[in-house]
């Protein structure tokens, strides 16, 4: 545990950095369309990389408090956006209604891992570092 409190926001760094390519990666390399949560759920990604790369520079002892929403957010948005994928939720409730349909399955390995849950886990991933730093330093203070 005293390995993740010393390098939450390296992690953090990383796992945001990786998300952020693979998104690219599969619109713009693989050319698979984002849906609108697909758009909502990058919204919330991109900007935890810049966060936790300024954090990292700068030593911001409250950089976690910065990126803990966000994380939280995109991680709900993807929840909805899994539940769709499920159908546990209706896809009438969904705000695809133009373009790509926010249920289309590019991929689904071991026959359940799919983009949306790949997105969860990654936001799973940072919320829990994110907590984990905040109260690293509460601690410390």
């Amino acid at each position: 545990m005293d390995f993740l409190k010393k390098h939450a926001i390296t992690i953090i760094f990383i796992q945001s950095l990786v998300a952020t390519l693979a998104s690219l990666f599969a619109s713009e390399v693989l050319k698979f369309p984002p849906c609108v949560l697909c758009w909502y759920q990058r919204i919330f990604i991109y900007p935890i990389v810049i966060l936790a790369a300024v954090g990292i520079i700068k030593k911001d002892k409250n950089v976690g408090y910065y990126i803990l929403p966000l994380s939280i957010i995109g991680g709900l948005v993807s929840v909805f956006h899994n539940l769709l994928y499920w159908g546990i939720v209706p896809e009438s409730a969904a705000p695809c209604f133009a373009g790509i349909s926010c249920t289309t399955k590019y991929f689904e390995w071991f026959g359940f891992i799919t983009i949306p849950l790949l997105s969860f886990a990654a936001f799973c991933i940072i919320a829990w570092l994110a907590f984990i730093f905040i109260r690293s330093n509460k601690t410390n203070i």
